[in-house]
């Protein structure tokens, strides 16, 4: 049918080349959907979020108070100086990465001197060295 030249079998290899590559490529189904890149479902999911915060003199200045105490202690890790505290209706809820548990529980005391004893709730997690 063709003569058999040099430029017919590389033609002729490209195009199997071609086929193969797409055989082996993985197929996605239409109904798969890719995932989310944040975690804003889990965040909202684990209570109060700092959005939900309200602008009343009280829980300002309660979250205001917590964060001077916490940042005040420099023996505490930047992750800990940056953790979230929302309060709301004078209850607090402290969330975000620290790292250690020794950590986790002096801002839970902290927080707990300020907002006082049953009212704070601690979501804080130990992140892992890098």
């Amino acid at each position: 049918m063709f003569p058999k030249t040099k430029l017919f079998r590389s033609a002729s290899i490209g195009v199997l080349a071609c086929g193969l590559f797409t055989l082996a490529s993985p197929v996605i189904a239409a109904d798969d959907k890719p995932k989310a890149a944040d975690n804003t479902g889990r965040n909202r999911a684990a209570g109060p979020t700092a959005d939900q915060q309200k602008n009343n003199k009280t829980d300002l200045q309660l979250a205001k108070d917590i964060r001077k105490a916490i940042v005040d202690d420099k023996s505490l890790s930047t992750y800990a100086h940056n953790i979230k505290i929302v309060a709301k209706n004078g209850a607090v809820t402290l969330r975000g990465p620290v790292r250690s548990d020794e950590e986790k529980a002096t801002i839970e005391t902290k927080a707990a001197q300020v907002a006082g004893a049953g009212n704070v709730t601690n979501r804080l997690t130990v992140a892992p060295k890098k």
